[in-house]
């Protein structure tokens, strides 16, 4: 199989779908792969590199597109990549289709078999693509939280652990997945006051044992939601329902009820976010203000680290590109189960309901189209 690795265009987007490690890999069990120029500038992979591990270096992404049978990305394709798309191209990606209808057509129009990253899922229910940048951006959301609570920043002028005699600050968490485990355990270590709130009563638990108490949990409800945001200081929506939108757990009138300076990082944006304030931002424009509150809600916080986001990925997406290569998209969905729930669009169906389902449109099992 020809594997293409396009540079990535989305705003400061500075990771990249293979490391030469990939390439050596790819290449001992026959297949070809093509990069961009300077695709891995931005991770501090240099092209000679690449060249060393046995890949064609090629000037344009319209030609790694147009020779590739699969295209190994990081973000979802961009509008002007979209003129790229052709019939049975494999396309393996984050995609985070539900809030994309516009993108979702295009993969139907054009019949491309997307995967995407998120919605590949082991029979233990975890997803082993999305958690090494959950693991990134939970840990960032805290970083990042800090820096703008900062004064200067357009923040109330706290910083996060306190000092002798002057109190932490007050951070929530809402979701105690990955990113919200990761966000827990860096603002704890930076001795903020501590709340992570989640709907499973199990997982509170373990947050606790984790934590050793260290970390208020609170059951999910909507009283308990808006108590605990007016309080807050700096709030992670830390929400994920694998392939769907984000449910909107924060309303706009209870942002209102903030401190003005108080700031609000909702990791949940790449599914549409779990403030019904948030809007998606970038890396050049990252935070806005709604009622004095300052959002920041970057797409592709994991961007800002690409040396480590780049490696923590594609240690983890290989093993399945791999397969992929081996075998064929069809055949290995049959060897592996986990890559089969990560197909979300094929040849001209969307196949994977939670994504249909936030669009309003049909879609079908990929048992049946497959």
């Amino acid at each position: 199989m020809i594997i293409g690795v396009p540079k990535e265009i989305k705003d400061h987007e500075t990771r990249v779908g293979l490391v030469p490690s990939g390439v050596t890999a790819l290449r001992e069990h026959g297949h070809t792969v093509l990069v961009q120029t300077n695709a891995g500038a931005g991770s501090s992979i240099p092209d000679e590199e690449y060249a060393a591990a046995g890949a064609l270096i090629l000037p344009a992404a319209e030609e790694v597109w147009a020779r590739a049978d699969l295209v190994a990305k990081v973000k979802e394709p961009q509008p002007s990549e979209t003129q790229y798309f052709r019939s049975g191209l494999i396309l393996f990606t984050y995609l985070h289709l539900a809030p994309l209808p516009d993108l979702t057509a295009e993969l139907v129009k054009w019949r491309v078999n997307s995967v995407a990253y998120e919605t590949i899922r082991e029979p233990d229910g975890s997803l082993p693509l999305l958690t090494p940048m959950s693991e990134v951006a939970g840990r960032m959301s805290v970083q990042v939280g800090a820096q703008y609570l900062e004064a200067p920043n357009g923040g109330r002028g706290i910083l996060l652990g306190g000092i002798p005699g002057v109190g932490p600050a007050n951070v929530l968490i809402i979701g105690g997945g990955v990113v919200g485990h990761n966000a827990a355990k860096i603002a704890a270590g930076l001795g903020a006051e501590v709340t992570l709130i989640d709907k499973n009563l199990n997982r509170l638990r373990e947050i606790d044992d984790i934590f050793n108490g260290h970390v208020m949990t609170m059951a999910s409800n909507s009283s308990t939601i808006a108590e605990a945001v007016r309080k807050a200081d700096l709030v992670v929506g830390a929400v994920l329902v694998p392939g769907a939108s984000a449910p909107k757990l924060v309303r706009r009138e209870m942002i209102a009820r903030m401190r003005k300076g108080s700031v609000i990082v909702d990791v949940a944006i790449d599914q549409g976010g779990c403030f019904e304030t948030s809007h998606p931002t970038t890396h050049s424009a990252p935070t806005y203000f709604v009622d004095g509150v300052l959002h920041y809600c970057v797409s592709n916080m994991p961007a800002a680290v690409p040396h480590t986001s780049t490696m923590g990925l594609t240690n983890a997406t290989l093993p399945y590109l791999l397969l992929i290569a081996e075998h064929g998209l069809e055949q290995a969905c049959e060897h592996n189960p986990a890559i089969a729930e990560g197909v979300n669009t094929y040849q001209g169906e969307i196949v994977y309901g939670a994504v249909a389902e936030s669009q309003g449109r049909n879609w079908r099992d990929l048992s049946a189209v497959m």
